[in-house]
């Protein structure tokens, strides 16, 4: 068994999955039917640029120092001693498992496109400040 420590990444990016921009591609195709049926209905095509806009802007960014969000119009970064734990909501049918910082201050902060299973990596990055889910 080889016991050679792992090495932990400086920075982890938790962007939306890439399959999900199939979604606004098909959205697209479909909608030339009604984009080219009466004048000004081309503004249709406006749904799918706002969905990938906000599929290419929506992410977290951990290191070492701190929280980065990022959401469609705007951004917050939180250090790492202003955050006091994670809340984890569980899922609905609406919508799937979603993973929030809790700050020192009382307020909540969601990551948006961290998964439940990316908390050890979350971890990992924090160097020490959270623990590691896996008990390892």
């Amino acid at each position: 068994m080889n016991s050679t420590p792992t090495e932990v990444p400086a920075r982890a990016v938790f962007r939306p999955a890439r399959l999900a921009y199939l979604f606004p591609v098909a959205l697209a195709v479909f909608a030339i039917p009604a984009a080219f049926g009466a004048p000004w209905f081309w503004l249709i095509y406006l749904v799918p640029v706002a969905i990938v806009y906000w599929l290419a802007r929506t992410r977290t960014v951990v290191d070492a120092e701190a929280v980065t969000v990022r959401t469609a119009f705007g951004g917050r970064r939180v250090p790492w001693e202003s955050i006091s734990s994670l809340r984890l909501q569980p899922a609905t049918r609406s919508r799937g498992a979603r993973v929030s910082a809790v700050l020192a201050s009382g307020g909540e902060l969601p990551l948006p496109a961290v998964n439940v299973r990316d908390l050890s990596q979350l971890a990992a990055v924090s160097g020490g400040r959270l623990p590691d889910p896996a008990g390892e």
